[in-house]
C-alpha cells in the first residue's frame, strides 16, 4: 500500500533541513499534535452547531441564523462568546470541588480520543496499538463526570440527571463494545490504521457496512444514547428534569458540557467512518485510478492529492452521520425511561452478543471476506 505523507516525519525533516538539531526537532513536534487535536475538535464543534442551528431551522421552515456572518456561520462563535463572559455561579449549598471537577472530567476524556483518530495512513497523531480499547475505556470516564455534577450540585432534578446519566451509559456501553469488537476480530488489530487498512484494496466493496450491517445499526444507536443525543436525551430531559445534571450551571462551566456534547458527537461519526466506511478510503481505489492515468502513487503530487482527499473523505463520511443524527434530533420523539433500557438490555445486548458469534463463524468459514 502507498505510504502516503509522514505528517511527522516530513515536519522533523523539514526543520532538519533548516539546520535545527535533530533532538530540538522532535522536542518541537511534541506539542504539535495536542495543538492540532484541540484546532480540529473546536473547529468541528463550531461547524456541527452552526449545522444543527441551520438544519432545525430548515425541519421547522425557519430561515436560522443570518445575520452574524454569511450564512450566520459566526453565530457559534458569538454563542461560545456569550458563554465565556457569563458570571460562573456555585449554588450556596452545592459541594464547590465535585461542582468544578464535574465538566472537567466530562470534556478531557472526549479531547483526548481524538488522537486515535486517523485522517490517512501517517496522518494520525498518535497510532496506538491498542486505540480502540483506549477509546472505549476513555469514553467509560464521562458518565464519572456526570454523576459527579448531579450529586454536587443540590438539586434533585441535576441527582435524577446525574443518575440517568449513568444508567444509559452503561446500558449502552456493552452493545457498543460488542459492536466494536466484531470489527476488531476481522481487522485482528485494535489499531485504527489497520482497521481502515483491512478496508482498503477494494474500493467501497471492501468496507465493513457490507460486511457489518447489524453492528453498525447496533453502534449508532449506542453512540446516540452516549452521546444523549434525541430520542435518548433522557439525563437532560428539559420537560422533566429542567435541565438535568446541567441545571445548576452558568458561564464557562456549562460551556464545557456544550462542547463535550459536540466534540463527542463529531467524534463518534468519526469513528463511525473508520469503523465502518473506511476511514480516508476513496471509494474507487487510487491505485487503480493512478494507472488509468499511467502515474505512479508515489510521485509527490499524487500523494499530496491523495492525503487532501483521505481528509476529505474522512470528513464528509463522519458530517453525513452527524446531519443524520441532528435530523433525528428534530423529527423523532424523546422515549421513555423503561423503554431506553428496555432497548439497551433486551435488544441491543443479544443481538449484539449473536451478531458477535456469527461474525465468528463467518470468519472461520470464509476467512478470505472477514479476515481470517
Amino acid at each position: 500500500m502507498n505510504p502516503g505523507i509522514d505528517l511527522q516525519g516530513t515536519f522533523i525533516q523539514s526543520l532538519i533541513d533548516l539546520g535545527v538539531p535533530v533532538e530540538i526537532a522532535k522536542v518541537l513536534w511534541l506539542p504539535l499534535p495536542m495543538v492540532l487535536m484541540l484546532v480540529g475538535a473546536t473547529v468541528g464543534v463550531l461547524v456541527a452547531v452552526w449545522l444543527e442551528r441551520k438544519i432545525s431551522a430548515a425541519a421547522q421552515q425557519r430561515i436560522g441564523p443570518e445575520f452574524a456572518g454569511p450564512l450566520g456561520v459566526l453565530q457559534p462563535v458569538a454563542d461560545g462568546l456569550k458563554l465565556v463572559f457569563k458570571e460562573d455561579i456555585i449554588p450556596a449549598q452545592a459541594d464547590a470541588l465535585l461542582f468544578t471537577l464535574g465538566p472537567i472530567i466530562v470534556v478531557i476524556p472526549v479531547f483526548l480520543s481524538y488522537l486515535i483518530v486517523p485522517f490517512g495512513q501517517n496522518l494520525v497523531i498518535t497510532d496506538v496499538g491498542m486505540a480502540i480499547f483506549l477509546w472505549i475505556a476513555l469514553s467509560s470516564i464521562q458518565p464519572i463526570g456526570l454523576l459527579m455534577s448531579g450529586y454536587a450540585s443540590n438539586n434533585k432534578y441535576a441527582l435524577l440527571g446525574g443518575l440517568r446519566a449513568a444508567a444509559q451509559s452503561i446500558s449502552y456501553e456493552i452493545p457498543l463494545a460488542l459492536s466494536v469488537l466484531a470489527i476488531v476480530m476481522m481487522s485482528n488489530s485494535l489499531s485504527t490504521i489497520d482497521i481502515v487498512q483491512q478496508q482498503s484494496g477494494y474500493g467501497i466493496i471492501g468496507w465493513n457496512v457490507w460486511r457489518q450491517p447489524v453492528g453498525l445499526l447496533i453502534f449508532w444507536i449506542a453512540v446516540l444514547a452516549e452521546c444523549e443525543r434525541l430520542p435518548f436525551d433522557l439525563p437532560e430531559a428539559e420537560e422533566e428534569l429542567v435541565a438535568g445534571y446541567q441545571t445548576e450551571y452558568a458561564g464557562m462551566k456549562f460551556a464545557l458540557y456544550y462542547l463535550a456534547s459536540y466534540v463527542n458527537l463529531v467524534l463518534s461519526s468519526l469513528m463511525v467512518a473508520v469503523l465502518y466506511l473506511g476511514g480516508w478510503d476513496f471509494p474507487i481505489p487510487i491505485g487503480m485510478l493512478a494507472g488509468w492515468l499511467g502515474v505512479s502513487e508515489t510521485t509527490p503530487w499524487v500523494q499530496m492529492i491523495t492525503a487532501t482527499l483521505g481528509i476529505t473523505m474522512t470528513l464528509l463520511k463522519a458530517y453525513f452521520f452527524v446531519f443524520l443524527a441532528i435530523l433525528l434530533r428534530w423529527t423523532v420523539p424523546r422515549v421513555r425511561i423503561d423503554q431506553l433500557l428496555d432497548l439497551g438490555w433486551k435488544f441491543l445486548l443479544p443481538v449484539a452478543l449473536v451478531n458477535l458469534l456469527l461474525t465468528a463463524g463467518l470468519k472461520l468459514a470464509f476467512p478470505f471476506a472477514f479476515g481470517g
